[in-house]
């Protein structure tokens, strides 16, 4: 009887590794190491949201090559200590690619193990340091800030027609990333910047940045802080009694944003590389879908996490096969059109650095909601 139970049981193992092997064979494990918690919470929830929304489109509808997307979520904790571990561990385990992290500093330390490891990484880092390294395996979700930067200073210089401007900014990775762009791609205009004002990652009071700012009596503002710092910085604006333009990048404006500073948001112009309030089909698409999902209305960074897990499928395809330096190669050429791929939402190309280029917006903040006042093409469409 113990042995009959024995060969049994070795018999149920063998079948239960048998399936579990097939399974790994049949699907394609991708790793989102984002932040979930921690300073970056708003960031990475987004983020991971929308790159777990378009996995459950594309395993609905046959996965990549016939094969279905595995995909885990993993806290960063916005620690980049934290990051550069769960990299290791997902190097370990054999993953094809890694979605995250989105904050600049903490990418900045995680993507040596997945250059290491020939992992394609796709970030949603906008730090222009993070592609300047010479990574052949590191991917963006939105603009560098050295695409970015030149149509947000041509707007401010050309149609807002600002001759000062102060700059406030987070001292980060992110945040001095930023000003050294703008100040590099405002330094031939008419625009001239009076002075540059440091904040703190996860600062909450900013009475003495805007009384800063203030005191230099400059023709407008602009803020490059993170989301929710943004929103606090807004709200004292509002309470000192600022009222001449207040101008940013996709951070200062974001849903997040908008929910938290309330009225005070109402005015805040941003460059967006992505918007939910795009005047188009794919986008409007993806908003309603987004929102049925999770009951809230996604930011940028859901669409980051969601268009990239396309721009991926889009890759590998390309490249005809599931092999990660075959992929790499084909996204450094990768031009995709919605048409083709509507989970891609705008027309887009990368560079031979990962960096990749496509419309983008201006849009001011009315009655509590983004709304696109200009499309910006293309900096490779001048």
């Amino acid at each position: 009887m113990q042995k009959r139970f024995a060969f049994k049981l070795i018999a149920a193992c063998a079948l239960a590794a048998s399936a579990l092997t097939g399974f790994a064979q049949q699907t394609v494990k991708i790793a989102g190491i984002v932040e979930l918690s921690g300073p970056g919470t708003t960031s990475g929830t987004f983020f991971n949201n929308g790159a777990m929304l378009a996995v459950k489109e594309i395993n609905a509808a046959g996965g990549i090559l016939g094969k279905k997307i595995d995909y885990s979520s993993n806290d960063t904790q916005s620690n980049p200590g934290v990051a550069k571990g769960l990299t290791q561990k997902a190097v370990d385990q054999d993953v094809f690619a890694i979605f995250g992290p989105v904050f600049s500093g903490s990418i900045m330390v995680s993507m040596a193990e997945s250059r290491r490891a020939e992992i394609p990484n796709f970030t949603g880092g906008e730090a222009a340091s993070i592609t300047q390294q010479g990574n052949p395996y590191i991917f963006r979700t939105s603009f560098t800030q050295d695409t970015a930067m030149p149509k947000v200073a041509r707007y401010m210089s050309d149609t807002m027609k600002l001759k000062t401007i102060a700059i406030i900014y987070v001292n980060n990775d992110f945040g001095k990333g930023g000003l050294d762009s703008v100040k590099k791609a405002l330094a031939p205009s008419a625009t001239k910047v009076l002075g540059e004002i440091s904040t703190d990652s996860g600062q909450i009071d900013f009475s003495a940045a805007v009384l800063k700012a203030k005191q230099l009596n400059p023709d407008g503002i602009f803020a490059y802080t993170n989301e929710e710092e943004s929103a606090r910085l807004l709200r004292e604006l509002r309470k000192q009694g600022w009222t001449k333009p207040v101008v940013g990048e996709t951070t200062l404006t974001g849903q997040k944003v908008i929910e938290l500073a309330g009225e005070a948001a109402n005015g805040a112009i941003g460059h967006v590389g992505l918007t939910v309030d795009a005047p188009l089909p794919a986008v409007r698409a993806f908003r309603a879908k987004y929102e049925k999902e999770y009951k809230t209305i996604s930011d940028h960074n859901g669409m980051k996490g969601y268009s990239g897990m396309y721009i991926l499928k889009a890759a590998i395809e390309k490249a005809g096969k599931f092999d990660r330096k075959a992929v790499a190669n084909a996204m450094h050429t990768l031009k995709v059109t919605a048409a083709q791929q509507p989970g891609v939402l705008m027309d887009v190309t990368f560079n031979e650095k990962g960096d990749l280029d496509r419309d983008s917006f201006i849009v001011e903040v009315k009655n509590g909601k983004q709304e696109v006042t200009a499309v910006v093409p293309p900096l490779g469409a001048k």
